[in-house]
């Protein structure tokens, strides 16, 4: 690689790891420019699971102050995490390169529009939020499964449908529901990126150097968004969203 290769690779990670831990879609930075640099769809995907999980496990620690829920609560959503991460990683790993690359302008119109939109969604659930019951805690974790297949298979936008599912099974502190959600995401990551490793696609050179760009925007991003305004943000990884989608399907 060369210099403004590494440079470049080093900002997108930190730009996607900063991101994620104020308003979530760091894929948008990471998976056009891999793209761009040569990679198929398949291999994109991969190497920006790799490189932005760092991210998700530093803003979980960050948030482990607020995660106030039963360990048995707990426990139950990470097994689902764990076990739909490993369903959809290996669909994906079990997908042919050709289909994936079809499916990618969909995939990326989908995501687009749940980061874009969801959080109008969110607030429509609100009027059901109360109490967390049995049967909202079963739908809960019916639904963190689903979640948890896509989030192994691509992963854009998991965050957003999180909190949905958290609002919907009964939860209504931010604060709680934001530390759930990261702590649930860092492990469908982490799953995918276990099995991405083991498949032998991950290029490693690259990987190491977002990895790292990953760890220092995800530090900062908290900072950031001291300083930025989140709809901002938001804005601008919309407009990256719906103009890569453009750009794959055309």
């Amino acid at each position: 690689m060369t210099l403004l290769e590494i440079t470049l690779f080093f900002l997108a990670a930190a730009g996607g790891g900063a991101i994620n831990s104020v308003a979530g879609g760091g894929t948008f930075i990471t998976f056009p420019l891999l793209t761009l640099y040569g990679m198929t769809p398949f291999q994109a995907n991969i190497m920006s699971t790799v490189a932005l999980w760092p991210g998700s496990v530093s803003s979980a620690f960050g948030y482990r102050k607020q995660l106030n829920v039963e360990k048995k609560v707990l426990w139950r959503f990470i097994l689902v995490s764990i076990i739909g991460s490993v369903l959809g990683a290996e669909l994906f790993l079990n997908t042919s390169e050709v289909a994936f690359e079809r499916l990618v302008p969909w995939l990326l119109l989908g995501a687009t529009l749940l980061f874009t939109f969801g959080r109008h969604g969110i607030k429509l659930l609100h009027q059901f939020s109360g109490k967390v019951t049995a049967a909202s805690l079963l739908l809960g974790v019916f639904l963190q499964l689903v979640i948890a297949i896509y989030g192994g298979y691509f992963g854009a936008g998991i965050g957003i449908l999180m909190l949905a599912m958290l609002q919907l099974m009964g939860m209504t502190h931010i604060h709680q529901m934001n530390a759930l959600k990261t702590v649930l995401g860092s492990t469908i990551n982490a799953v995918a990126f276990a099995l991405f490793i083991m498949s032998g696609h991950v290029i490693w050179p690259v990987a190491a150097v977002m990895v790292a760009g990953a760890i220092t925007g995800g530090y900062f991003g908290a900072k950031l968004a001291m300083k930025v305004s989140v709809e901002k943000i938001r804005l601008l990884v919309s407009a990256i969203g719906f103009g890569m989608t453009a750009y794959y399907f055309f």
